[in-house]
């Protein structure tokens, strides 16, 4: 069994979580391969000393991998789609931040749940991601121009709101006089969309979110629509450029660009530990049924 790693550094929560990881994995003849960024980082806080085979942005992760895990929290995850993009790889994320909605396992039972890993006792759950293209084209989103999350399009230089024009399918929406506007998938639903209001939808919902960041008109609401909806926005404001985000990633984009988002045709594969479901997640990280009363 071969297994991809990715992560990033907490000092204080991660060091025991890898060491974990790594002793689990070599102990069961689990052949691991490393990202040579987060390796060398490793390396250097001498948590591995042998050498390990890496991997990085311009590698092709192939069905040899049983998996990829990333080690971190829900931002990891996004970013370790990067490197699975439409390979197939599933993802497995152990969680070392806070909250942790995509990031399940948790660090207090990973020797249970990593041993459904090696039994290969586990099944996957298909993510919806987003595409993004724009006119004229930016470089930025030329390579990595997916998200899982969601796309944003907010103010960038300027305390003044922004007009995003909005389209589905041709047709015109809106124009929603906002800091800006976030198109979600069912995964994102539960990120910066609930933030600013938007609903929670599970994972197997075949719909998308349109959520406005602070609008100036109160009856500009969260929008729910089909996920084969081709979403076409341009922005203007009184500044030359505002920001698009996809997940992580954030670049410039000139005024009157045009924007066009639709789902891509594969998707990510999240692997399902039993036992650890979506409705579990959310009566645990949302404090569901904290209240005696219930």
């Amino acid at each position: 069994m071969k297994i991809a790693i990715y992560g990033q550094y907490y000092q204080n929560s991660t060091e025991p979580i890898i060491k974990d990881i790594f002793l689990f994995f070599t102990s069961n003849n689990v052949e691991i391969v490393i990202e040579e960024n987060f390796l060398e980082m490793l390396y250097e806080k001498q948590l591995v000393k042998k050498n390990y085979k890496t991997f990085s942005s311009n590698t092709t992760l192939d069905n040899s991998f049983e998996m990829l895990i990333s080690i971190g929290g829900d931002g990891t995850v996004l970013r370790s789609a990067a490197f699975v993009r439409n390979s197939g790889v599933p993802l497995l994320g152990i969680n070392a931040g806070r909250l942790g909605f995509l990031a399940k396992v948790q660090k207090e039972n990973i020797d249970s749940l990593l041993q459904f890993v090696i039994d290969q006792n586990y099944t996957t759950s298909e993510r919806t991601l987003l595409g993004l293209t724009s006119e004229p084209k930016n470089e930025a989103f030329e390579e990595l121009n997916f998200a899982m999350n969601e796309v944003t399009v907010s103010r960038k230089d300027t305390t003044s709101m922004i007009t995003v024009e909005t389209y589905l399918n041709n047709e015109y929406l809106n124009s929603y006089w906002a800091d800006g506007l976030i198109i979600s998938t069912p995964t994102g639903s539960t990120g910066y969309s609930l933030s600013c209001g938007g609903p929670i939808l599970t994972p197997d919902v075949k719909s998308l979110v349109i959520t406005p960041i602070a609008p100036h008109n109160l009856t500009a609401r969260p929008l729910v629509i089909p996920d084969d909806t081709e979403i076409t926005l341009r922005v203007t404001g009184r500044e030359d450029q505002y920001l698009v985000s996809l997940d992580s990633r954030i670049s410039s984009v000139k005024n009157e660009s045009i924007l066009k988002i639709k789902k891509t045709d594969y998707k990510i594969k999240m692997v399902e530990i039993p036992g650890e479901t979506f409705l579990k997640t959310l009566r645990n990280k949302l404090l569901w049924g904290e209240d005696k009363r219930n």
